[in-house]
């Protein structure tokens, strides 16, 4: 087994990504866990298929020139006097909250590849058949993530954006990760817990109803990748040692600093500032000013704040301990983040969507044994 893995059910075993060889032991495929069972069989009732148009159709239009996908108070920019004085028709102000917005969705886009690579590396290296199949199984439904994001992206901006820098090294850091614990943390708990706050919260504010479709139908995936993370955590943590546990909750701390101060960073997008004539250290000074730590906590009162959504996820994990508390604690009350209990901000966004789907999939199984049937 892999050296580092910090393993404490057999489940989580893990070979070396170029040892497989090990994966054709005879004894092995007489064991498997069945922890991951429900997850996997649930694939059939949230299938959906982003080239199928009776599940999403990406012709819906949107006029991108006039009509703003978000409401203003959402771009931190034009909350600046300086931006908002610059740009006073009603156009260039769509133009820019739409613009600014692509880098959001590029951002997704890249981080859907991110959990796409990372799922397919834990097929290489997961020993057990449960924990292997649903790494396969959610590799497949971040394949239609990314040609669902894809395909959104080509509809209203036409092409996408490049990563920024400090996400990308993330995902690099993570995929090629060798411990498979800080894979689960980093993209199963962290990143895949980031992307259910900001599905959430696009599924609340963006004004398309095509990409509100979108956000749900994603959702309804990504709150079962997220489950794989919260099985591993209850049945590892409790069981570290003290030394162990300050290693995860070190690594935990690493990432979500890293995504906390720079994910789609307003000093990322000094180009479209650039486009639109401003300048951009000017735009950058004036919005430091309002961008304080207490403008951050004000915001992370809110439920489908991502980081507050991330913080709850590692509070419930039992990650966080007093080590760290005072670090999360500065953002957000963490006793009322613990009484909030264990549901996830989404969870019943996902849940209709759910439905949505079962009642589509249900007519499609009916008229295929009909047909049969004949």
């Amino acid at each position: 087994m892999a050296d580092g893995n910090i393993t404490k059910d057999s489940m989580y075993d893990a070979v070396a990504p170029d040892d497989f060889e090990a994966l054709l032991n005879l004894d092995r495929y007489g064991q498997r866990s069945t922890a991951f069972d429900k997850i996997i069989s649930a694939t059939h009732d949230h299938f959906w298929d982003p080239l199928d148009k009776k599940y999403i159709d990406f012709d819906e239009p949107w006029d991108m020139d006039n009509e703003p996908l978000v409401s203003e108070d959402l771009n931190i920019a034009l909350q600046t006097d300086y931006v908002s004085n610059h740009l006073k028709d009603p156009s260039l102000r769509a133009q820019f909250i739409n613009k600014s917005l692509l880098r959001s969705f590029s951002s997704i886009l890249h981080g859907e590849q991110g959990a796409l690579n990372l799922s397919a590396s834990l097929c290489h290296v997961l020993y057990d058949q449960g924990a292997q199949e649903y790494a396969a199984n959610q590799t497949r439904e971040e394949a239609r993530h990314v040609t669902a994001f894809a395909k959104y992206i080509k509809a209203r901006w036409g092409r996408p954006v490049e990563v920024s820098a400090v996400l990308k090294d993330l995902l690099v850091e993570i995929i090629h990760a060798p411990e498979v614990y800080k894979k689960i943390i980093g993209m199963q708990m962290l990143v895949e817990g980031l992307a259910m706050g900001a599905f959430a919260t696009f599924f609340q504010e963006l004004r398309d109803p095509l990409g509100r479709k979108l956000m749900q139908l994603v959702m309804t995936d990504e709150a079962f990748h997220h489950k794989f993370g919260k099985i591993w955590a209850d049945r590892t943590v409790p069981k570290l040692s003290a030394e162990e546990h300050a290693i995860v909750e070190d690594w935990a701390a690493h990432c979500f600093q890293v995504l906390l101060f720079n994910l789609v960073s307003p000093s990322e997008q000094r180009d479209l500032y650039e486009e639109f004539g401003l300048d951009p250290d000017k735009v950058l000074e004036e919005i430091a000013k309002i961008a304080t730590d207490e403008s951050r906590r004000e915001d992370m009162k809110r439920s489908t704040n991502i980081f507050r959504v991330l913080i709850k996820t590692l509070l419930n994990a039992g990650i966080i301990t007093d080590r760290t508390r005072a670090f999360y604690g500065m953002y957000v009350d963490m006793d009322e983040l613990k009484a909030e209990g264990d549901k996830m901000v989404g969870d019943d966004i996902a849940d209709e969507g759910i439905a949505y789907l079962k009642t589509i999939n249900f007519r499609e199984r009916s008229a295929t044994l009909s047909l049969a049937a004949e």
